[in-house]
C-alpha cells in the first residue's frame, strides 16, 4: 500500500462529517507482484474527522506525521515481488484444466504468502478443483502496486490466443491511498470486465477491502481511509453488476476476521494477508466463481 501526499493535498482545507462529496468521490487501488511504487508520499491535506459525536480538526502536519508512523511500522519486509504460483493445480483430477486468470494488485498477486500454494490464486484454483473435480490452470497477471488503471496493461500482456474461462479481479487499495477518483477507477474496471466478457470469460470481482482494518495506520487517518475504501467498494459492486460480473464484498465476507484476528490474518508487514488471510479470502471468492462459471 502506498500513500501520496500530493493527491491527499487536493482534499482541501476541511472535511466535516458527513464527508463531503469531494472526499468521498476519491478512490481506491491495490497491489500484486512486480515493481512497487515508493511509499514516500504521505498526507498533506488539512482535514477534520468526526469523533464521538464531534468534529476533530487535524492539520496537514498531523496527518503527515501519522502517515510517517505507518510507513515506519510497515517497512518492506516482504520485498516487492510475490511468489510465482502459475501451474496446473490438482493435475491428477480427470478432465481438461479450467483456465483461471487472476488480475489486480498485491492481494491478487499473493504478496505475503510464504509458499506458492498459499497465494490467493493457488487457493482459489485448489478450491475450484476440489469443488468441480477438474484440474485448474492458473495464470497470474496481477502486479504488486497496481491501481485499477493497470488492469488494461495486464490484459494487454497476455498472449493473444489466451482465453480464460474464469477471471478473478482484486484491486482498489492503491486507488484509495493514491487518491484516484472513484469514477475513474470505475470506468477502468468496467473496461477490463467488458474485455474479459467479450472473450468469453466469467468474471468475479473481489471489491476493495476495508482499509480500516490496517492497525499500522494510526487514527483518525485510519477512519478516513476506511470511509474511502468503502466508497470505492460500493462503486465497484455497481460496476460489476452492470457489466455482467459477480462482485464479492471482501469487507463483509472477510473483513470481520481481519478486525478480530489481526495477528493471524495479516502477514508480518501488517498490511498484506497471511496464509490464513488468503485462505479466508479464497473461501469467500470460490462460491461466486462457481456461480459465474455455471452462468457462463
Amino acid at each position: 500500500m502506498r500513500w501520496r501526499s500530493s493527491r491527499w493535498a487536493e482534499t482541501g482545507a476541511r472535511i466535516h462529517p458527513p464527508f463531503t462529496r469531494a472526499v468521498c468521490d476519491r478512490g481506491v487501488g491495490t497491489t500484486t507482484r512486480g515493481p512497487v511504487r515508493s511509499r514516500r508520499g504521505l498526507l498533506t491535506a488539512t482535514a477534520a474527522l468526526a469523533a464521538a459525536g464531534g468534529a476533530v480538526a487535524l492539520s496537514g502536519a498531523a496527518l503527515r506525521h501519522q502517515a510517517r508512523i505507518a510507513r515506519r511500522r510497515i517497512g518492506k519486509p516482504l520485498g516487492e515481488e510475490a511468489l510465482v504460483a502459475d501451474r496446473v493445480w490438482r493435475p491428477r483430477l480427470s478432465g481438461e484444466p479450467i483456465d483461471l486468470l487472476v488480475l489486480g494488485d498485491s492481494i491478487a498477486a499473493g504478496l505475503g504468502a510464504a509458499h506458492r500454494k498459499e497465494t490467493l490464486g493457488a487457493r482459489v484454483a485448489k478450491g475450484l478443483a476440489r469443488r468441480l473435480g477438474r484440474p485448474v490452470r492458473l495464470r497470474t497477471a496481477a502486479v504488486v502496486g497496481s491501481e485499477t488503471s493497470a488492469l488494461a496493461g495486464q490484459l494487454d500482456a497476455l498472449p493473444r490466443d489466451y482465453a480464460p474461462e474464469l477471471a478473478v479481479i482484486v484491486v482498489g487499495g492503491n486507488d484509495v491511498t493514491h487518491r484516484i477518483p472513484p469514477a475513474r477507477s470505475a470506468a477502468q474496471l468496467a473496461d477490463a470486465i467488458a474485455r474479459l466478457r467479450r472473450g468469453g470469460a466469467a468474471v468475479v470481482v473481489g471489491t476493495c477491502p476495508d482499509l480500516g482494518a490496517l492497525r499500522a495506520v494510526p487514527q483518525p487517518l485510519r477512519a478516513l481511509v476506511s470511509r474511502l475504501s468503502r466508497r470505492l467498494a460500493a462503486v465497484q459492486t455497481e460496476v460489476a453488476l452492470a457489466h455482467g460480473a459477480h462482485p464479492v464484498s471482501l469487507r463483509r465476507t472477510v473483513g470481520p476476521f481481519f478486525l478480530a484476528q489481526p495477528d493471524e490474518m495479516f502477514s508480518i508487514d501488517r498490511f498484506h494477508p497471511s496464509a490464513v488471510g488468503y485462505r479466508r479470502t479464497a473461501e469467500a471468492l470460490v462460491p461466486a466463481a462457481l456461480t459465474a462459471l455455471a452462468a457462463r
